[in-house]
């Protein structure tokens, strides 16, 4: 029996579009293949460059380059010890202080606060995302330091005395230093951490909190038993999101930190970074001072790699616990 003419057509029709749509996906395919490559290649390039740059120092002097806390240029003696110091302790001041405030602002936006408030302070935390990191160094240098300046006195005369930590709040009230330099990192790091939070915290489904709500749950018991354990992979996420955003920051730190290259064990001394090391020094730098430079960037990378693998991990035990 012959195949009416118009069901040929339509079976043609069909094959036709069978044919485009699996060349669409093929190119869909290939752009979006092409462009996990790129972020790769860029990734790679960018480590790469640095490695190649800081090649003098990484390469010729080795362990003592990453063992040493000497910064020399004169002598072109260089070390990376205390600009690695400067940007882990202010980082962990940083994240020490903003995740409990950062938890504490989405908790209040997504179970507290009454629906008219929500959007108003919500909004005031994206809009302090979006302040430029220069802003913040100079509300720190000119608001923030004289301030400081006020307080270690009290800091050293109470903080100060105690037995096992004393020694971090001991030294001259000069404003500048680790402690200050910590705070406004915890500033500038507080809205992306609480604006993961307050996302994440939205997709608990709410028939779970209802259902613990009318078993006579309070609101802390609903947040520690529900919504954590819920959400407890993307916190932690949006922690180290937080974290990596404060190992790379620049001009807020070299405004507050004091760029000395001396390690202390007090954190209202000044100390340095990797990054207000460079942007502080990049421009006057020549020869084996450039390189020195150059591998602090390659450095920084390795350990913005290491913090964000460390996290990686923990997420993947967590999904992994959660599975069981």
């Amino acid at each position: 029996m012959q195949t009416p003419p118009a069901e040929q057509t339509k079976a043609r029709n069909v094959d036709e579009r069978s044919v485009a749509d699996a060349r669409h996906d093929r190119f869909f395919h290939g752009v979006l293949k092409f462009s996990a490559l790129l972020v790769l290649a860029t990734l790679l390039g960018a480590a790469l460059s640095t490695l190649w740059g800081g090649r003098e120092v990484l390469f010729g002097q080795g362990l003592h380059f990453l063992t040493s806390n000497a910064w020399n240029p004169v002598e072109d003696d260089y070390g990376a010890v205390a600009p690695v110091f400067g940007t882990l302790v202010t980082s962990l001041i940083a994240l020490v202080l903003a995740v409990p405030v950062s938890f504490g602002i989405a908790l209040f936006i997504t179970e507290i606060a009454p629906a008219w408030m929500r959007g108003p302070v919500s909004a005031a935390i994206e809009l302090l995302a979006g302040i430029p990191s220069i802003i913040f160094g100079m509300w720190g240098l000119f608001v923030f330091v004289p301030f400081m300046s006020r307080i270690e006195p009290a800091l050293s005369a109470t903080l100060g005395k105690l037995p096992l930590v004393g020694k971090l709040f001991q030294g001259p009230p000069l404003g500048l230093g680790l402690l200050t330099a910590g705070i406004v990192l915890a500033v500038m790091i507080l809205p992306f951490i609480s604006s993961v939070m307050r996302e994440v915290f939205q997709t608990v489904p709410t028939r779970l909190k209802e259902s613990s709500y009318a078993l006579g749950s309070s609101t802390w018991e609903v947040v520690w038993d529900i919504v954590l354990p819920y959400t407890r992979s993307a916190v932690i996420g949006g922690i180290f999101l937080g974290l990596g955003r404060a190992l790379g920051e620049t001009m807020a730190v070299t405004f507050v930190l004091g760029n000395s290259y001396n390690i202390t064990s007090s954190l209202l001394m000044p100390g340095t970074s990797i990054s207000s090391s460079i942007a502080n020094e990049f421009n006057e730098a020549v020869g084996t001072h450039r390189s020195a430079l150059i591998a602090l960037g390659f450095v920084l990378f390795l350990v913005t790699f290491v913090v964000l693998l460390i996290a990686r991990l923990m997420l993947r035990q967590l999904v992994k616990r959660e599975g069981k």
